[in-house]
């Protein structure tokens, strides 16, 4: 515990000193962001407020639509922005818009607010304001980690905490100035599996087989990301967001070097479950029966390891189908063959992805089943 203990203190060490460290390593390149941001801001501001009355409610046709919707006339109390305090009123359902949500008092609403040429004030509804519900969940998932997990609930949170710095201090800004998006993914890698690992599972030979069965595994999964994506002729324009970044930034950001550590990153958080357990199950069958040689143990640990990777094969595609179910959706009752849907970059896109990334992850399986076997073995001389 003591030795845990001291790799905690000094991993928190790096994260601080990570968090405050000079600007000009982890800054964004602006050109001239900040003054575009106060122009901007001259134009528009967005305030916070809450419903306090429903002054008019009723089904309307708003001008240049031929379906009736619900307008809404509410009565909104600032309480954030250059109007804090005052009571201001806002329209919705003025203007043609589908899926118009129905606002009760006690929302809490975010407002786009300008000034219109003739100095008149001009209060446009955009959104919710989530964040309070998104605390509330977030304050669950860390009380129930602490009192499930305990210390190494404890550990791990750390450990997403770090992940998260390298993610929002290291990776995005690398990529925002058009550092290439595969090699930042993978010198975070470096940082992110090490220092997660040994948080979560402390410093002991399992983690160091899990540590190197995951560098290995990845490894492969970016080879076969980048034949795979390249054969397929994917340009990582698929999504609108790639689309948008392109038109915000033309040229600077490496697109298909994009999708690819995209593949690479969403990989690296599935490995650490299945290489820490591999080479937990070697670890144990070698203590249950220390006369198991390295075949044998290898024969033994796979046996188990092919159960993981049958669940995890149908859990991986699960959670790629659920992500992109919209998409999916998109294409039912299409009149188009499948053989020409399949075509689409927009398809081939998460093919790709999620073929590339179940392959890492069953190649995981034996690659550390292997080492773990190697480094238990202590008759392999």
């Amino acid at each position: 515990m003591n030795l845990k203990r001291i790799i905690i203190i000094s991993i928190l060490s790096l994260f601080f000193l990570f968090s405050f460290s000079s600007p000009t390593i982890f800054a964004q390149s602006d050109f001239d962001s900040e003054s575009t941001a106060s122009a901007f801001q001259t134009q528009e501001e967005v305030l916070e407020t809450k419903v306090q009355k429903i002054l008019e409610e009723r089904q309307e046709k708003p001008m240049g639509s031929q379906e009736w919707q619900l307008y809404q006339k509410l009565e909104l109390l600032v309480l954030k922005g250059s109007l804090k305090g005052e009571t201001i009123e806002a329209e919705s359902g003025n203007l043609p818009t589908s899926n118009l949500p129905k606002y009760k008092v006690g929302d809490g609403l975010i407002v786009a607010y300008s000034q219109d040429l003739e100095g008149n004030r001009v209060f446009y509804i955009t959104d919710y304001i989530r964040r309070n519900s998104l605390l509330w969940l977030f304050a669950i998932f860390l009380i129930i980690s602490l009192l499930i997990g305990r210390w190494q609930g404890l550990t791990s949170l750390i450990g997403l905490a770090i992940s998260f710095l390298v993610i929002f201090k290291f990776i995005l800004p690398q990529i925002y100035n058009g550092a290439d998006p595969v090699q930042i993914a993978i010198l975070a890698s470096l940082v992110i599996i090490p220092v997660t690992f040994l948080l979560s599972h402390g410093l002991n030979k399992k983690t160091g087989v899990a540590i190197a069965g995951t560098l290995a595994a990845l490894i492969l999964t970016g080879i076969l990301a980048n034949l795979f994506v390249n054969l397929s002729q994917l340009t990582g324009f698929a999504s609108e967001e790639a689309g948008f970044l392109q038109a915000y930034k033309p040229g600077l950001i490496n697109m298909k070097g994009l999708l690819l550590a995209g593949i690479i990153i969403g990989v690296l958080g599935i490995l650490d479950d299945i290489t820490i357990s591999q080479a937990a199950i070697v670890d144990q069958l070698k203590k249950a029966n220390p006369k198991l040689r390295l075949k044998e143990l290898y024969k033994k640990a796979m046996n188990v390891g092919r159960d993981h990777i049958a669940s995890m094969i149908n859990t991986l595609i699960l959670v790629y189908t659920g992500a992109a179910l919209p998409l999916l959706l998109l294409f039912i009752n299409n009149p188009s063959p499948f053989s020409q849907v399949i075509n689409y970059e927009i398809i081939a896109d998460e093919v790709v992805r999620t073929l590339v990334g179940s392959i890492g992850l069953i190649l995981a399986v034996p690659i550390t089943t292997l080492i773990a076997a190697w480094a238990v073995d202590k008759n392999r001389a």
